[in-house]
């Protein structure tokens, strides 16, 4: 953190010049102008490896609860019902995961701590700036600079290698729900499964699968496990999640004992900041406010990809 001579200015985030659109008016820096109208990808080799294997597991469950257990199942209603219910949560939390991992988290402009910049602020005499060194940025209050993305995240909580991004002031409500949901999909496949074990141990075992008993007992085994390691970790994440919006304080400013500098909201305003308005069903919407046209339009600008 670097200070301007003659000037003190605390309050970067709620400066008219650095509202979340983040525009901002220098010629050497127009790339970052349409920063808004592209994807958020981040190219990591560790995060895209981690962010795969998210979807493969989920598929893999997918496959083992459909294939395995609900289809060769002599009782069709529960087998309807349960393959709906499980296939729905499996597309919200897919969904949710790409939603988390394309929207940008609240990347500050890189290099906009030109003089040119700071110039317009229109500091007052006794106000201080702040400016990251690593991406040569102003830096607003409760930001902080992510190594992996390469940039200053404004309310960054942390970065997930399984969601290839990190999660921070715009997407925090969609990496709420994919762990909400992938605990959902966690509890009902091992609850499948230990239905499935007790049918097919109280029946025959050749009846209960159109798969061979070794592979279904293996196939199950491999299921139970996975379910209960995300089922673990998934439940813990959203438990500190929901802790932290309603103490309205990142998981980094926890870490590091950090004062609070701003004006803390209260626990219901801090959920409505993050999940948007009055409680609804579009809390839990993984969709919401998402619109195919706009995404198209974002292509022909300039390509459907924006990488840090």
């Amino acid at each position: 953190t670097m200070q301007s001579s003659g000037h003190r200015f605390r309050d970067v985030e709620h400066h008219p010049l650095l509202a979340d659109n983040d525009t901002y008016d220098s010629s050497s820096s127009s790339s970052e102008a349409d920063m808004a109208d592209r994807v958020w990808f981040i190219r990591d080799g560790c995060g895209m490896v981690c962010a795969i294997m998210t979807w493969l597991l989920v598929v893999y469950a997918d496959f083992v609860v459909t294939f395995v257990m609900l289809l060769p199942s002599k009782d069709f209603w529960y087998s309807v019902i349960n393959g709906v219910l499980f296939n729905c949560l499996a597309v919200l939390a897919l969904s949710s995961h790409l939603r988390t991992m394309l929207t940008d988290p609240g990347a500050v402009p890189k290099g906009n701590a030109t003089k040119e910049y700071m110039d317009n602020l229109q500091l007052k005499p006794g106000e201080v700036i702040y400016k990251c060194p690593k991406c040569c940025s102003i830096k607003p209050e409760r930001a902080h600079h992510c190594s992996i993305c390469k940039r200053c995240i404004r309310k960054m909580d942390h970065h997930c290698p399984w969601v290839n991004n990190c999660v921070g002031e715009k997407n925090q409500r969609f990496f709420v729900l994919f762990t909400m949901y992938i605990a959902l999909i966690s509890a009902h496949a091992l609850v499948l499964c230990g239905f499935q074990f007790f049918s097919c141990v109280r029946g025959q075992w050749t009846e209960c699968s159109d798969f061979s008993p070794p592979v279904t007992v293996i196939l199950m085994i491999f299921l139970c496990l996975e379910g209960f390691l995300f089922l673990t970790f998934t439940a813990v994440m959203f438990g500190t999640q929901i802790h932290s919006i309603c103490n309205d304080e990142t998981e980094i400013e926890r870490l590091k004992s950090e004062k609070p500098t701003w004006e803390r909201r209260l626990r219901w305003e801090g959920m409505k900041s993050v999940f948007g308005g009055q409680p609804s069903l579009l809390w839990i919407n993984p969709f919401a406010g998402f619109r195919i046209r706009r995404l198209l339009l974002r292509g022909k600008k300039g390509g459907p990809e924006f990488s840090v």
